[in-house]
């Protein structure tokens, strides 16, 4: 008897424990439980030196006995690898080498006292492509991260098979700079809802939490905003360099990125698909992944690559 009561009293106090690690960094226990998911889908947390850096990365491997074709996931600004966990074990099973970095700046990548221009971010990849022996792969890209996979596209084709572009920034539109860089709840509700269709509500707890973790990577954010922002990198006059089979994905809700960019896209990169996804926002990789792993695994593995053409994909739950 004495024993069962060590043991809830014990019980209770781990509860305590672990209620209060909550409480606090709310974040961080989620972060864990992705970190998870992801191990238990065999996908592993890796660092590698790749030019001065040393990045972190994801890998998961294709089924054994299948063709390995890799395919690397870039993130997006404020991002990490970890925004791709619903895309990565889907995109493994279907016989894709999945290389998903952290760019410098983010998530467990460093973050030195450098510009995080995209230029920047494009040698970053290129580098962690060499690091990897990677010579050529399909790129994917969301939101900033589109912008570095088209830069790689248009200026090493040689390096990618098909390229794939989610929301993708790069052309000129209206954005307001601030945004992303929310300093009460107030803030950051507007945040969330630019950037999805359906922005759940957060207690009041978690909103501190994710204001502190906005606010430690805030010069990151401010940086790379300011190379995004100063005009000298858009692709608007340069799209006409890609020419590898192009799949671009849209939230058919996106408030941070108008859907007119992609139509400028699809315009602009010749043979392009347009794919639009009825119900989804900024985030459709995440919110919407179903239907958004549907297009990308029967765009990448047709055979011969689509050409030209354009599709809405009604709402669906995941």
């Amino acid at each position: 008897m004495k024993f069962f009561l060590w043991a809830i009293a014990g019980i209770a106090v781990l509860a305590a424990a672990v209620g209060g690690v909550f409480y606090e960094h709310p974040l961080w226990v989620a972060d864990q439980q992705i970190r998870l998911h992801l191990r238990q889908s065999h996908v592993e947390s890796e660092y590698v030196q790749a030019g001065a850096y040393r990045l972190h990365y994801f890998e998961a491997l294709p089924p054994k006995g299948g063709p390995e074709r890799p395919l690397l996931l870039v993130h997006g600004l404020g991002s990490r690898g970890e925004d791709w966990s619903p895309l990565i074990p889907g995109l493994a099973a279907a016989g894709f080498h999945v290389y998903v970095p952290d760019l410098l700046g983010y998530g467990r990548s460093p973050q030195p006292d450098v510009d995080y221009s995209i230029p920047l971010e494009e040698k970053t990849v290129l580098d962690f492509m060499n690091a990897v022996h990677i010579d050529k792969a399909d790129v994917a890209g969301w939101s900033m991260g589109g912008w570095v996979a088209m830069r790689i596209a248009a200026d090493h084709p040689e390096r990618v098979e098909r390229l794939v572009l989610y929301d993708s920034a790069g052309l000129y539109f209206q954005f307001d700079p601030t945004l992303f860089l929310p300093t009460d709840g107030a803030g950051l509700q507007k945040l969330m809802a630019a950037i999805s269709p359906k922005p759940r509500a957060m207690p009041g707890f978690v909103q501190q939490d994710a204001l502190r973790k906005l606010h430690s990577n805030a010069w990151v954010v401010k940086r790379s905003i300011a190379a995004m922002t100063n005009g000298k990198d858009l692709m608007d006059f340069r799209l006409w360099k890609i020419h590898e089979p192009t799949l671009i994905v849209w939230g058919g809700h996106d408030d941070l990125i108008p859907i007119e960019a992609g139509e400028r896209l699809h315009r602009g990169i010749s043979g392009s698909v347009f794919e639009v996804m009825e119900g989804c926002g900024h985030l459709a990789p995440a919110e919407c992944y179903r239907p958004v792993e549907s297009a990308t695994l029967a765009f990448l593995t047709a055979d011969p690559a689509p050409q030209g053409g354009e599709q809405r994909i009604p709402a669906a739950g995941n």
